[in-house]
């Protein structure tokens, strides 16, 4: 979903309102007021929907992991007694708080390469809690905004699994990891698991005010946003944008005298209550 989406799922006032997705279009305004605070609020609420949709499996049968403590600790005291948000929520870092910095001189390690690195910090005082592993029975386990870190438990967890356990990555943003820690975890990732939903911002410099979306088993969708009305496909492909892809078909594209005017209208409208 669009960076830091406002799904209005923990909005104390405004009941039955429905959230925004301002965000999309790369609204300064809106990315401005971006706060890690509001980024996990996010993360969370969609979190919260998807284990509500999957309810019907039964509470035991779900589980909700978060990359540390702290993010698996709001969601259960928010969750906390919640008939439609029964699962397991469980931390990949169990011992991870974010914000409290660890003092004191550190020995030396011998150098060694990005994937061992990564690999040891996630088994890390493996003789007191192990490494994470989903518990029994979870047939819905759904990752919530990982990060190239967590991907490696991923990867470990997909492998133990098998097929006996739907794995859902919510906003891994996968397309934006420069380099995963194997072949195999960037095969695994990038070809093995399926975009199933998708809605953000194309390339804003190559497509203003365009959107790409997916929603399984349709096509990618190029469409713009006018200023007034719902957004309008351009073209559709059967694998996601790329930069150039998004500037050829944005040339392409005609406006009607209708729809120029009406926008003309309504940035005009838009002005007199400035």
């Amino acid at each position: 979903m669009p960076v830091g989406s406002n799904f209005g799922v923990e909005n104390k006032k405004g009941k039955g309102k429905r959230g925004n997705l301002s965000s999309l279009t790369g609204d300064e305004d809106q990315q401005e007021g971006l706060t890690m605070e509001k980024l996990d609020k996010s993360n969370r609420e969609l979190a919260r929907l998807f284990v509500e949709m999957f309810q019907p499996l039964g509470g035991d049968h779900i589980c909700a992991v978060f990359n540390d403590e702290n993010l698996a600790d709001q969601a259960r005291q928010l969750w906390s007694g919640d008939v439609s948000a029964e699962c397991a929520i469980m931390a990949i870092d169990r011992k991870g708080k974010r914000g409290v910095m660890k003092t004191g001189k550190k020995k030396k390690k011998k150098a060694k390469g990005f994937a061992a690195k990564m690999a040891e910090e996630m088994d890390e005082d493996a003789s007191t809690s192990g490494p994470f592993t989903l518990p029994k029975d979870i047939e819905v386990a759904m990752f919530v905004s990982p990060g190239i870190k967590e991907l490696i438990a991923i990867e470990r967890i997909c492998q133990e699994s098998g097929q006996g356990t739907c794995i859902i990555l919510l906003n891994a943003r996968l397309s934006l990891v420069e380099k995963f820690a194997t072949d195999e975890a960037r095969k695994l990732f990038m070809e093995e698991f399926v975009p199933v939903w998708s809605l953000g911002a194309a390339p804003q410099e190559a497509a203003p005010g365009c959107l790409m979306h997916r929603a399984y088993p349709g096509q990618w969708m190029l469409a713009r946003k006018p200023k007034v009305g719902i957004p309008k496909t351009i073209t559709l492909q059967d694998t996601k944008f790329n930069e150039e892809e998004c500037a050829y078909a944005y040339s392409k594209i005609e406006v009607g005298d209708l729809e120029k005017n009406t926008e003309k209208l309504a940035e005009n409208m838009a002005g007199w209550f400035k």
